[in-house]
This record gives structure tokens, sequence and C-alpha cells, in this order.
């Protein structure tokens, strides 16, 4: 998809003295006292800040943080922690503005932070009036905020409809680039691993990858159902048999393309969900009426591996066992350790594949991490974000 790249208009030299409004993804966790316990999403927004001050622009950002009452602004709903943060990390004050919707003064090389932008009646709803009023603050609109890419909210979606320039940032077109590249113009074999507690929450991404991918390694409950679907008994492990035809017809539609869903040889099976609960290794048909099936086993664990290790492109989300317990990690371990080997081209993204990629220490052998987890599905799902809709229909204007 085509959308204005704010780097290329930084490159030529349209940025200089603009006022340059950007929607970053600034909801950082916090603890009781309001102290911010994990930086990450404030240190991936500041590059962007950083490439318009480096390029003489006026600078407003904002985001949104927690789950605020629109029109009514609370003291633990306030940025300044985030503006506190930011400061220390670029070695400047960043004064915090309340109110900002129907004016902001900022000259050519300041920044300034915008008060949560959900705090703003109007905001969810992408009300028309508030997004106007958004637009005229600025001359460039850039979104740079993926987490919030699949709502079409003022902040992320009404503003790029009216801002006279509307741009991708540098983290949402990395995210572009990513996604097209796994899953748009893939290098074959493609192997995506779904995994996690329910086929329903997961259904859509399962039919649209079926339609598309080599392999599709399934895990976790979600695993469990399949095995249902080809006949295998689960115990009392966490499936959804209501859902055994969709599972059946997403294996079908694999088939019938050449391509697979390898259900599991062996698992990993407790009396009861519990980190001390004894594991014991068994054949998948052996499972027990009273068992609880949760990993996968080393022997499925390495087959999946060695499919890995040959592919040209891998998307992951969701661990294939319940990886928090040591007894019952294996078969995610010796994935993420699959995936940081392969030569793939990966791409990962969740909220719990996140913690297992960091538990594993295999960042730096991952080709992309989405940062965000319901846009992630989204796409997933075969969806067009009203992100990425809006920037391309601005590029074409």
């Amino acid at each position: 998809m085509q959308v204005i790249r704010f780097s290329d208009l930084v490159a030529q030299g349209q940025v200089a003295c603009k006022r340059v409004f950007i929607r970053a993804d600034l909801n950082v966790p916090q603890d009781d006292a309001g102290h911010i316990t994990e930086d990450t999403r404030i240190r991936a927004s500041i590059p962007c800040i950083e490439m318009a001050l480096n390029a003489g622009a006026a600078v407003m950002v904002t985001s949104h943080l927690g789950r605020p009452t629109e029109g009514e602004f609370k003291p633990e709903d306030s940025l300044a922690p985030v503006a506190k943060r930011m400061g220390e990390l670029m070695g400047r004050e960043i004064p915090v503005l309340a109110n900002w919707t129907e004016g902001v003064t900022v000259a050519p090389g300041q920044l300034v932070m915008l008060e949560n932008c959900r705090v703003n009646k109007g905001e969810k709803k992408n009300n028309e009036e508030l997004a106007k009023k958004m637009a005229a603050l600025c001359d460039i609109f850039v979104h740079d905020a993926f987490g919030t890419a699949h709502r079409a909210e003022a902040s992320t979606y009404g503003i790029a409809q009216f801002a006279p320039v509307a741009c991708a940032g540098p983290l949402l077109a990395a995210e572009m680039d990513a996604i097209s590249k796994a899953l748009l113009a893939p290098k074959r074999p493609l192997v995506a691993i779904v995994a996690g507690s329910k086929v329903s929450t997961k259904l859509t991404i399962l039919k649209s990858l079926a339609d598309n991918v080599d392999q599709l390694i399934v895990g976790g409950g979600i695993a469990n159902t399949f095995m249902l679907a080809a006949g295998l008994k689960i115990g009392k492990s966490l499936a959804e048999p209501d859902l055994l035809a969709e599972a059946t017809a997403v294996i079908e539609a694999m088939k019938a393309r050449g391509a697979a869903v390898p259900i599991p040889t062996d698992v990993v099976t407790a009396k009861t969900f519990a980190a001390d609960a004894p594991a014991t290794i068994k054949a998948a048909t052996d499972v027990a009426d009273d068992d609880l099936i949760l990993d996968i086993g080393p022997q499925t664990a390495q087959a999946l591996a060695e499919q890995l290790k040959k592919a040209g492109t891998i998307v992951w989300n969701g661990p294939v066992g319940v990886f928090e317990f040591p007894a019952f990690e294996n078969g995610t371990k010796v994935i993420a350790h699959a995936i940081a080997e392969s030569s793939a081209f990966s791409i990962a993204g969740g909220g719990d594949t996140l913690a297992a990629i960091a538990k594993y220490g295999i960042e730096k052998q991952v080709g992309y991490i989405s940062t965000g987890g319901g846009a992630f599905l989204e796409v997933l799902e075969g969806k067009t974000l009203p992100a990425f809709e809006i920037l391309g229909k601005r590029a074409a204007d």
C-alpha cells in the first residue's frame, strides 16, 4: 500500500517550520502510585519526535493512556508521568498542555505533549467536529501508533482525513513493511503459528491463514480442539467441542491446497493446572480421561522445529503451551529457538508471544516484533486497518 512516509517528507525538506502533530502510542503500564513500570513504548516513540525536531518543526505529540471517561479528566489520566520520563530520555523539559483542542502555541524546535487524547469528548466515536479541530492545529499529521491502527478514532482517523498532509511515522511504516513482507509477498514456505486458549477468538484468523499459508501450527487450547477434530481424546483439557466443524473445515481447506495443520503426536500432561503439578510425557493417543494437556511433547516440538528451520517466512502469534510453568515450557522454548535459528523472515506479535521472546532472549533473532496486539491480530484476519486505509487514501489525493 502506498502511503506518504514522514521520513520522506523530512528528506525532501518539507518539514522545517511546519506544525507537526504526532499521534504516538504512549500507553505505558503504571503502578498504583502512578510510576511507569515499563517504558518501551516511550523509547520507541522518540525517534519520530526527534526526526521532526531535528528537521526544525514545531512538534505536538499526544497519546491515549489507560481508559479515561470522555469529558471527565482525572489526575490519574494525565500524560504528565509520560512527559517526565520522555523528557529524561531526551534531555529536555516537555510541557503538558490540557484543553488543547482550541489551540496550541508551539514554536519551531519546541516540543509539547498534548494531554490524554481519549479525555476529549467524541474521540472514540471519531466525532467530525473534534477531528477537524485537531487537524486545524497542524500542517502535517503523523500517525506513529500501530497499536491503535485498528481503531477509527478522532486522533487516529478523523485528523488524518482533514489535516493538510497525513503520513506514516517510522514505527507505523516499519509495521506496514513487515506485514507486507510476511503476508502479501512472502518467501515460501510460509509457516504460521497460531496458539492460545480458544479457537473462537482466533477462528477468523485461522480461516484467513488457511487460504494462504503452507503450514499452520496450532498450539494451546486451540491445538486441543484440533486434536478432538482429528479423533483424539484430550481428557479434561481446555477445548471448544462446539467448534469441531470449524476446526475440521480449516484442516480440510489446508489439505485441499496440499498444505497441513500438524496434529501433535505426543503431549505433556498433568492432573491439575499448577506450576508444581507433576508433568507426564505421553503419546497423543494415550491421553487419560483425567489428564490436562499443558504442552506439546518433545517429539512434536522437534518435528515442528525442523519445519520452522526450513521455512521462508514465519508468522508467530501465541505460545504453544503453558510456558509460564517450567515443567510445561519446553514446546514454546524449542519453537522460539527454532525461529531464532531459522533463516526465514519472522514476524511475531501478541502479548504472550512477546513475553516468550523476552523469556528466551531471542529479540535480536526475530525479524520483526509487532507492538500492536489487537492491530496485529486484525491484520492476520485479513482486515485492512483503518489507519492504513485513510493514509492510503490521502496519499492518493
